[in-house]
């Protein structure tokens, strides 16, 4: 609150508690800085006041005031994709509010904005139904879908935002709307995939799938012994069908005790599978890969779908860490070996190498567009280092080295994929389609004129919309 005396911001924060149910920190109170922690602690929202919300009723109140008082609003429920850190503004913490209804007749689940994804899968399969989650168990499944949700079984299924059917947000002006293709159609276009720049989200309602079982796991190879593993993956994946979702990541592994012994002091190539068919016929989807060569671990199988999150094995532990992400129309076997150069172990800065195929139901239009971009895409190319002992700096500039293998081939990049601030080279709406980008500024110079939802992969307000819409209203 710039401009504003000790006393008035002090009253101000009062008047803005006793409309709160849960509860109001402001720096040195006890539990402002758990209030502010996140998964990513490489990054830290530094806010001025922190609202602890319990419903939607608090965060319209939070979004209100800040309104009034020309704060900044930031959203976090896990902070797992914590990028742009608030500095001064009024986070909203929406942690506590949590829950999933399950519609089974409509094959539906009902999220309030804190559910993590592993609340989700239980909920959901009790009835025999999954939802279209990531790798990890631990997000937030609410900021997963506003950003597109690229999951498990997205070949078959298509982006999880394609599959969103309602979405209750509270806007700019304080006021709570709920969102469908039919009342707000513009807005709820934009919701799904452009992240948290048009409002803070307070649930959603999005479709589940029948499935209850999978054929899934991991094959670990050591480079070493496999070198050509990368592009036995690319070559593989040209003849797969929808129903089976892979990835191949490549990682060093120091020579620790935390470390399985297999893995020690390798450098490491892990394909993960998920497969939705029968496991007779996943068997031998898979048997070209378990010929590339001698394997580490091979942990393919049956599984019910709530062991998931064993296919990839996320760390559940806060950390500091930098991620990048390049969508790519196809890379060829000297991209390959480039990738691989460049993330193996005589890289300067540690790398995660990711390689995800995409195609199948993800370059297919949902029947209610989205803002999802680059559908055409057949890859999706991301490298993630660990901040411990590696600056932002080091990171980002190991990061441009691998990427840039991919620029002849590239699209742009995945919003959900992205951890840390944007590079001042990095252009800010390569995340959509050039004429998407286009209608989102539009849209946020309606809905948020003043950009108080910025703490985000910022899109602008348009100024030629914004001046239009204010000529219109004269």
């Amino acid at each position: 609150m710039n401009g504003v005396s000790a006393a008035d911001r002090t009253g101000a924060i009062g008047r803005l508690g006793d409309q709160i149910r849960g509860a109001v920190f402001v720096p040195g109170d006890s539990g402002f800085d758990v209030a502010c922690a996140g998964f990513q602690t490489g990054y830290r929202h530094r806010p001025s006041v922190v609202v602890q919300a319990t419903g939607a009723e608090d965060v319209a109140a939070a979004v209100a005031h800040a309104a009034a008082h020309g704060l900044p609003v930031a959203v976090q429920a896990t902070g797992h994709g914590l990028s742009v850190p608030l500095d001064g503004g009024l986070l909203i913490d929406t942690g506590r509010m949590t829950g999933v209804t399950v519609d089974p007749a409509a094959r539906t689940a009902r999220i309030a904005a804190g559910t993590r994804v592993a609340a989700v899968i239980d909920a959901a399969a009790r009835y025999g139904l999954a939802p279209l989650n990531g790798s990890s168990p631990d997000v937030g499944a609410v900021g997963y879908l506003l950003g597109g949700g690229l999951g498990l079984l997205a070949r078959q299924f298509g982006y999880a935002a394609d599959h969103v059917r309602a979405v209750d947000v509270v806007t700019a002006d304080g006021r709570l709307r709920h969102v469908t293709a039919e009342h707000d159609p513009d807005l709820f276009w934009a919701l799904r995939g452009a992240g948290a720049n048009f409002g803070a989200v307070t649930a959603v309602e999005v479709d589940l799938v029948p499935v209850s079982r999978i054929y899934g796991g991991e094959l670990t190879f050591d480079m070493a012994r496999v070198p050509h593993l990368l592009e036995s993956y690319r070559q593989w994946t040209m003849t797969l069908p929808e129903e089976l979702t892979s990835s191949v990541s490549t990682i060093h592994y120091p020579d620790v005790s935390a470390v399985p012994a297999p893995l020690r002091d390798r450098h490491v190539a892990h394909v993960r599978i998920a497969y939705t068919g029968d496991t007779r016929t996943g068997e031998e989807l898979v048997a070209p890969l378990r010929a590339a060569g001698p394997g580490l671990l091979d942990t393919l199988g049956e599984m019910p779908y709530t062991e998931c999150a064993d296919i990839y094995h996320d760390p559940a532990y806060p950390h500091a860490y930098l991620g990048d992400n390049v969508l790519v129309r196809e890379f060829d076997a000297e991209a390959a070996a480039c990738l691989a150069e460049a993330a193996g172990p005589g890289a300067a800065v540690r790398c995660v190498l990711d390689i995800r195929h995409l195609g199948g139901a993800l370059s297919r239009a949902p029947k209610v567009p989205n803002a999802v971009g680059h559908r055409e895409a057949r890859y999706l190319v991301r490298v993630l280092t660990p901040l411990a002992g590696t600056s932002t700096e080091e990171a980002r500039a190991a990061h441009r080295k691998v990427l840039d293998t991919l620029a002849p081939a590239r699209l742009g990049r995945f919003l959900n994929l992205v951890y840390g601030p944007r590079a001042a080279d990095q252009p800010p709406g390569d995340f959509w389609e050039h004429a998407d980008h286009r209608r989102l500024t539009a849209l946020k110079a309606h809905y948020d004129p003043a950009n108080l939802f910025r703490c985000n992969y910022n899109i602008l307000p348009e100024p030629r919309a914004q001046n239009q819409r204010g000529a219109d209203q004269d």
